[in-house]
C-alpha cells in the first residue's frame, strides 16, 4: 500500500515568549514577519526549539502506522535519529508559545507546492493541509488520476477559492474540510470529514477531538495528525468510530518530536473501548429497571397481528411501535430496548430516528443482529432436528452501520430444544450442537465488542416440550458451561457482556406441570438461582431473563422467586417481550383510538416487574 503525500515540508521554530515582551503580530494581519532566526536575542525570547511540520508530520504518522508513504518532490525521510531533509525546507513558521496561547508568524506569500507525476504505482494520493496548490499542479494531479484509475484521492482543503479546484474535488474519495469553509458544490456530504478546533464530524457521527494544544504541539500540527491518523485508520480497514478514536488518542498523546506508533494507538484505543463498553453494560443493568425486547422479525410480528385480526402493513407496525416507544414514563422502567432493523431505521413524529429518540429519554438502544435459525444437518454427532443461528458472514459491516446509527448493544439468540426418547432419555441438545452454537455466539460477541457494541448472548432452552425441571436444569447448565468456556477462549470482555437466559422450569407440556407439582415459582427460583451461582462468572456484566412463552403473570411471579434467592454476584433483571407487550397489543387491537389503553397495559406490566427486582 503506497501513499504519496502532496504538500510542503515546514521548518517550525518554536520560541518561548518572555512575559516581559509585548505581543507580536499573528499571521493574517497583513504585516511582514521578523526574521527571528537572526535577532531573537533582541526580543527577550527564552528557549528556541525547531522541528519539522506540515507534510512531514503527516508522513511520520502514516509511517508509524506501518504504511508505506513518501512526500512528492521532497527528499525527506526518517532515520534512527529522527527526520532528515536534503536541501531547503522552503517554508519557515515562527511559533511563539506561552501559557496563555500560541501566536504564529509566517511569510506573507506561501511557497507553491510541487507535484511530479510518479513513476511507481501509487494507491493513495493525500493532498496535505500544508499544500499550496496552483492551477498548474491541480491540472497535473487531475491528469495523473485520469490515467491511474485505481489511485484514490484524499484531500485536505483549507481554501475553497483555488482556481480549478472543482476538477480535483470530483476525483476525491474523501475530503477533510475545516468547519467554517462552507459546502462543496455537487459533492456528497457523506464523504466529507469536518474538522474544527473541538470536534471531527463524519456524517452524523460526532467525536470530540481536542486540537487546541497550548503546549508546543500547536493546533496547526494537530490538524495534520488528525487527518493522517484518520486516513491511516481507513486504509487499515478500521471503522469510522475507531479511526476517529485513534486520531483523538494521537493528538492527546503526541509530543513535539513524536507521534504514536500503531501498536501504541491500538493499545490505548483497546483499553478505552473496553472502558466505554463496560460503562454501557453497567448502564443497561442499572438496578430497578429492565430491558424491553421489541425485536420481533417481520414473520413474528405478522403472526402476532394475524392472531388478533390486525392487518400486517408498514403503517400498522409503525403505529404499534410508536405507541410502545412513546409510553409516558418509559424511561422510569427501562434501561434498554432491543429493536429490529425496521424499527431502528424508523423515525418518530418529530423526525428523530428511533435510536436518537430513545437516547434522549435515557434509554440505551440495541438491535437484534442474528438472522434466524437453520437446520444443523452437516455437523457430525448433532441431531438432524437441531438448529444453528445464522448471520456471522456480514456481521462486522452491519455492526459498523448500527453503531453509526446510534445503537450501543446487540443481541444474538441460539435455540436449544429438549427432546426426549424412550423412558424419558434426553436426546437433545447434543454436545455437538451446544458446542457449535456457543462458538458462534462467542464470535458474535467478539465482533460486537470490536465495533463498540455490548453483546447480549441469549442461549434459550425452549419452554416447549414435556421435560422435567431437573432435565431443564441439566440442559441449561451444559449450555451455560460451554458458553462461558467459548467466551473465555475468544477473549470476550465479560465485564461488557450480558447473558439473557431462560428460567429453569418444566416444559409447557409436562404432565405434572401445575402449581402443586414441583414446578412452583419457589422451585423455579431455587433451581434457577443454583444454576446461575454455579455457572455465571462473577465478572459478567449481568443476567437478564427471557419470558419464553410464559403468561405475563407467570413470568413476573417466577422472576420474583428468582430474585428472592439472591443476592447475586452480578445485577439481575428482565428482558421480556411477550410478557410485557402482549397485554398492550391486545388492548390496542390495531385501533389507534386505543393508544392510551395500550400504554396503560404496558405500564402496568413494567411496574409489576420492576417492583420485584428492586
Amino acid at each position: 500500500m503506497h501513499i504519496l503525500v502532496v504538500g510542503n515540508v515546514l521548518k517550525d521554530v518554536y520560541l518561548n515568549l518572555d512575559p516581559r515582551t509585548e505581543d507580536f503580530e499573528q499571521d493574517g494581519r497583513g504585516k511582514e514577519w521578523l526574521d527571528f532566526s537572526f535577532n531573537a536575542s533582541e526580543h527577550h525570547y527564552m528557549a528556541r526549539t525547531s522541528s519539522f511540520g506540515g507534510a512531514a508530520i503527516t508522513l511520520e504518522v502514516l509511517q508509524k502506522m506501518g504504511l508505506e508513504a513518501d512526500i512528492s518532490d521532497t527528499s525527506f525521510h526518517f532515520d534512527e535519529n529522527g527526520p532528515v531533509i536534503s536541501g531547503p525546507t522552503g517554508v519557515y513558521r515562527y511559533i511563539l508559545t506561552s501559557d496563555s496561547g500560541v501566536a504564529y508568524m509566517v511569510p506573507s506569500s506561501e511557497q507553491k507546492t510541487a507535484f511530479t507525476t510518479p513513476t511507481d504505482k501509487v494507491d493513495y494520493i493525500f493532498v496535505d493541509r500544508s499544500a499550496c496548490l496552483t492551477p498548474a499542479v491541480i491540472d497535473r494531479l487531475v491528469s495523473y488520476l485520469d490515467y491511474s484509475k485505481r489511485t484514490k484521492l484524499v484531500l485536505y482543503l483549507r481554501d475553497l477559492t483555488v482556481e480549478n479546484l472543482g476538477g480535483l474535488v470530483k476525483h476525491a474519495d474523501l475530503v477533510f474540510l475545516e468547519e467554517n469553509k462552507g459546502r462543496l458544490e455537487n459533492y456528497p456530504e457523506d464523504r466529507v470529514i469536518r474538522v474544527s478546533e473541538n470536534r471531527l464530524r463524519y456524517r452524523d457521527f460526532v467525536e470530540n477531538v481536542s486540537v487546541e494544544r497550548i503546549d508546543r504541539l500547536t493546533h496547526l500540527s494537530a490538524y495534520s495528525i488528525i487527518a493522517a491518523t484518520v486516513l491511516g485508520g481507513f486504509i487499515l480497514g478500521k471503522t469510522v468510530e475507531y479511526a476517529l478514536k485513534m486520531a483523538r488518542i494521537n493528538v492527546e498523546n503526541a509530543t513535539l518530536d513524536a507521534t504514536l506508533t500503531i501498536d501504541e494507538l491500538e493499545n490505548i484505543a483497546t483499553s478505552t473501548s473496553e472502558s466505554n463498553l463496560e460503562l454501557i453494560a453497567a448502564a443497561m443493568m442499572m438496578p430497578g429497571k429492565g430491558i424491553l425486547a421489541m425485536d420481533e422479525s417481520g414473520g413474528s410480528i405478522k403472526k402476532k397481528f394475524e392472531k388478533l385480526g390486525i392487518e400486517d402493513t408498514v403503517e400498522k407496525r409503525h403505529s404499534y411501535r410508536d405507541i410502545i416507544l412513546n409510553t409516558p414514563g418509559l424511561e422510569n422502567y427501562l434501561n434498554g430496548v432491543i429493536l429490529f432493523d425496521e424499527t431502528a431505521r424508523d423515525v418518530v413524529e418529530d423526525g428523530r430516528s428511533v435510536p436518537d429518540f430513545l437516547i434522549s429519554r435515557g434509554i440505551v438502544p440495541g438491535i437484534k443482529v442474528d438472522k434466524g435459525l437453520k437446520r444443523l444437518l452437516d455437523l457430525t454427532d448433532a441431531d438432524d432436528n437441531e438448529t444453528i443461528t445464522e448471520g456471522l458472514d456480514d456481521l462486522p459491516a452491519r455492526l459498523r452501520e448500527y453503531y453509526q446509527m446510534g445503537l450501543r448493544f446487540a443481541k444474538w439468540r441460539a435455540v436449544f430444544e429438549i427432546r426426549l426418547g424412550d423412558e424419558g432419555v434426553m436426546l437433545t441438545p447434543t454436545t455437538a450442537a451446544i458446542r457449535e452454537n456457543c462458538r458462534v455466539m462467542a464470535e458474535y460477541a467478539v465482533a460486537c465488542q470490536s465495533a463498540g457494541l455490548v453483546p447480549v448472548v441469549e442461549p434459550e432452552i425452549l419452554y416447549d416440550g414435556n421435560h422435567t425441571i431437573e432435565q431443564c436444569a441439566r440442559a441449561t447448565g451444559r449450555v451455560l458451561d460451554e458458553l462461558f468456556r467459548a467466551l473465555r477462549r475468544h477473549r470476550v470482555n465479560l465485564r461488557a457482556c450480558i447473558v439473557k437466559c431462560n428460567m429453569v422450569m418444566a416444559g409447557k407440556d409436562y404432565a405434572g406441570n401445575s402449581v402443586n407439582s414441583g414446578t412452583t415459582p419457589e422451585e423455579i427460583g431455587k433451581a434457577t438461582a443454583r444454576l446461575l451461582h454455579e455457572y455465571v462468572p462473577a465478572e459478567c456484566a449481568g443476567v437478564v431473563f427471557l419470558s419464553g412463552g410464559q403468561t405475563p403473570e407467570q413470568a413476573t411471579d417466577n422472576l420474583a422467586a428468582i430474585m428472592a434467592k439472591g443476592p447475586f454476584a452480578w445485577p439481575v433483571s428482565f428482558s421480556f417481550s411477550r410478557a410485557l407487550q402482549d397485554p398492550a397489543l391486545v388492548a390496542w387491537g390495531g385501533d389507534n383510538d386505543n393508544r392510551e389503553k395500550a400504554q396503560e397495559a404496558l405500564t402496568e406490566r413494567l411496574i409489576a416487574n420492576c417492583s420485584v427486582i428492586k
